[in-house]
C-alpha cells in the first residue's frame, strides 16, 4: 500500500491492507458486547438502574452517529490514517481506564470516548476499502462487517468466564490489548504519509459543486435504512442477555446465546461477502435478511426458552446480514470513493443517532414494567417499515451528487 501526497492511500500491498482492516473491525463492538452478559454484575457494583446502564451501550451508539457527522471536516484536517490510528488509540483508552475508574460516571465517559474512536474508524475504514479494492468492493465490505462483528462474538463468549477470573472491570478492560495491537498493525499497512493538501481539496469541491445530502430524499432514505436496521443490532446487543437472565438463565448462557447470535451474524457476513456480487440489485438480499430478523423477534416473544438456540441463530443470521447489506447499498449511491465516503458518514450520522435510542427505549420499559416483550415487537414494526423503505431502492436509480 501506498500514500498519496495528501496522506490517502491508494494501491500496494493488499494484503497487509486487509488484515489491517480486519484487526480494527474487530475492535469496533466489544467494548459494547461484553456489557451485556456482565451487567447485572455491574448493576450491583455500580448502583445503576436499567435506564442508566442502557447509556453504557446508547453513548457509544450514539457518539458514532455524532462523530460520523463531523468526519468530513476531521478527514481534511487528520487524513485517514491518523483518523484511524486515533480511533483505535482512543477505544484502547478507553477500555484500559475501566479497570481503575468503576463508578458509573467513569463507565459513562469512558463509553463516550468509545464511541468517538469507533465514530472516526467507521467513517473512515470504508473510504479506504473502496479505494484501495474497487473492483472487490462489496466483497471486502462484507469482510470487514464480518470481523465487526466477529469481534462482539468473541466479547459476548469470554465475558462472563473472563469476569469470573479477573472481575468485570478486568474483562472490560482486556479489551484494550487487541485495540493497540490493531493500531500497530494499522500503522505497518497505512505507512508514513507525506503532508496534507487541504487547499486542493477545497480547489476541486469548488470546481465540482456539491448538492448537499440532506436536500437529496434518497440519503434520508438511507438513513432510516441503516438506522432501523442497526437498531435491531443495538437493541439485541445491549439487552439480549439481561433478557434471558431475568428468565432464569445463568449469565454465562446468556452470553453464549449473544455470542451464538453474533456468530451467526459473522457467518452472514461471509455469506453476503461471497454472493453479493450475484445480486446488482441488492433489495433481494436486504428483504431476505429482513424477514430472518422478523422470524427471530416473533420467537423471543412467543418462545425464549424453549426454542431459545434457535431463535437467537435465525435472528443473527437476519441482523448479521442487514448491517452489511445497508452498508453497501449506501455506498453503491456513488462512484468517487471519497464522495461516498461522505454519504455514508451523513447516513452512518443519522442511522446511528437513531439506532442509539433503541437500548435506552428497552433500558426504561425494563425499569418500569420489568419485562422487554413490547421491545421485541416495537423493533419487528420496526423492520417491516424498513422492508417498505427498502423496495424504493431499485436499480437504475440516477447516482446522488
Amino acid at each position: 500500500m501506498t500514500v498519496r501526497s495528501n496522506g490517502e492511500l491508494t494501491r500496494g500491498a493488499p494484503m497487509l491492507l486487509l488484515a489491517a482492516i480486519v484487526a480494527l473491525a474487530l475492535n469496533l463492538r466489544p467494548a459494547m458486547a461484553a456489557v451485556g452478559p456482565l451487567l447485572d454484575l455491574i448493576e450491583t457494583a455500580t448502583g445503576m438502574d436499567s435506564t442508566a446502564a442502557s447509556l453504557l451501550t446508547t453513548l457509544p451508539v450514539l457518539m458514532i452517529g455524532v462523530g460520523a457527522l463531523s468526519i468530513r471536516p476531521l478527514r481534511r484536517r487528520l487524513g485517514e490514517r491518523r483518523g484511524i490510528l486515533l480511533g483505535a488509540l482512543l477505544i484502547g483508552v478507553a477500555c484500559l481506564v475501566r479497570v481503575v475508574f468503576q463508578e458509573t460516571a467513569s463507565l459513562i465517559a469512558s463509553a463516550v470516548v468509545v464511541g468517538v474512536g469507533v465514530a472516526l474508524i467507521q467513517a473512515l475504514a470504508p473510504v479506504v476499502i473502496k479505494r484501495a479494492f474497487p473492483a472487490r468492493f462489496g466483497t471486502v465490505m462484507a469482510l470487514y462487517t464480518t470481523g465487526i462483528m466477529g469481534g462482539a462474538a468473541i466479547a459476548a463468549a469470554t465475558a462472563a468466564g473472563l469476569a469470573e477470573a479477573i472481575g468485570w472491570a478486568g474483562a472490560l478492560a482486556l479489551w484494550s490489548v487487541p485495540a493497540f495491537v490493531a493500531a500497530v498493525v494499522w500503522l505497518c499497512a497505512a505507512r508514513d504519509p507525506a503532508a496534507e493538501e487541504p487547499n486542493r481539496l477545497a480547489v476541486v469541491e469548488a470546481t465540482h459543486p456539491e448538492i448537499p445530502f440532506w436536500r437529496q430524499g434518497r440519503a434520508w432514505s438511507l438513513i432510516l435504512v441503516l438506522g432501523l436496521g442497526t437498531s435491531a443490532y443495538t437493541l439485541v446487543l445491549a439487552w439480549l442477555p439481561p433478557f434471558y437472565v431475568d428468565l432464569g438463565q445463568p449469565r454465562a448462557t446468556a452470553g453464549y446465546l449473544l455470542s451464538a447470535m453474533t456468530g451467526a451474524e459473522v457467518a452472514a457476513g461471509l455469506l453476503v461477502s461471497v454472493l453479493i456480487g450475484r445480486f446488482p440489485d441488492r433489495r433481494g438480499p436486504i428483504l431476505t435478511a429482513l424477514v430472518l430478523a422478523l422470524v427471530g423477534l416473533a420467537g423471543l416473544v412467543v418462545a425464549p426458552v424453549s426454542l431459545a438456540v434457535p431463535v437467537v441463530l435465525v435472528m443473527g443470521l437476519g441482523i448479521g446480514a442487514i448491517f452489511p447489506l445497508t452498508l453497501i447499498l449506501s455506498m453503491d449511491q456513488i462512484d468517487d470513493p471519497a464522495r461516498s465516503g461522505d454519504l455514508l458518514a451523513f447516513v452512518q450520522g443519522g442511522g446511528y443517532i437513531i439506532a442509539s435510542l433503541s437500548p435506552l427505549a428497552a433500558g426504561l420499559l425494563r425499569d418500569h414494567v420489568a419485562d422487554l416483550t413490547q421491545a421485541w415487537v416495537a423493533m419487528g414494526v420496526g423492520i417491516l417499515i424498513l422492508a417498505v423503505v427498502t423496495l424504493g431502492f431499485r436499480p437504475g436509480l440516477p447516482k446522488l451528487h
